[in-house]
């Protein structure tokens, strides 16, 4: 008989360990694919950014430092693969040239005007509250797998199978500073 009691737990264990398993699996899945939501959203914005500039530029000819910010962080962006700590720095570079770019637009009152403008600055901020929504659900999931990985007795299979602590999806200094900036309204 005590040959079964045996048996059943070193079955309770293992079914435990494939649970525990499949558990971060599922969890890394998630978080990789709420990363390829954000792709999506990211890819939007740059290649929107081509347009935007082009239509700055022949408002603002003189500003050439800000196309060439822009131009610069967009390559960057265009290099950087995946859910890495170099893509969301680029993305951050990108976002700051982005701003630089419409501190610009400001400056111009035919500029804004112009309807293909506001058409690009409707869409750049329908592509910027999709992103952030994105990289939301994206941290939840990061933040979900990462306690999996980190609590007992996950972190025993975890740590047998290579699931380590990932990153963040978070804004740089200067963008989150734009962000919680509050509006100025002028009548």
């Amino acid at each position: 008989m005590s040959i079964w009691v045996v048996l059943g737990i070193v079955a309770a264990i293992i079914g435990l360990l494939v649970i525990l398993y499949n558990r971060l699996v599922a969890l890394r899945q998630t978080r990789n694919n709420a990363f390829s939501d954000i792709d999506v959203q990211l890819k939007q914005r740059y290649n929107l950014v081509p347009q935007l500039v082009e239509t700055v530029k022949g408002y603002a000819a003189h500003e050439k430092q800000v196309y060439e910010n822009v131009t610069k962080a967009r390559a960057q962006v265009g290099a950087a693969k995946g859910a890495t700590g170099e893509r969301v720095a680029a993305e951050n570079v990108l976002g700051g040239a982005l701003m630089g770019l419409l501190a610009v637009a400001e400056n111009y009152p035919d500029l804004k005007a112009d309807q293909n403008f506001q058409k690009l600055m409707n869409e750049l901020s329908d592509i910027e509250n999709k992103i952030a929504a994105a990289r939301r659900f994206f941290n939840n999931a990061t933040a979900e797998y990462n306690t999996a990985t980190e609590q007992f007795p996950s972190v025993l299979i975890a740590g047998m199978f290579g699931f380590a602590k990932e990153e963040f999806f978070e804004l740089d200094e200067a963008e989150a500073a734009l962000v919680q900036k509050a509006p100025e309204v002028k009548f």
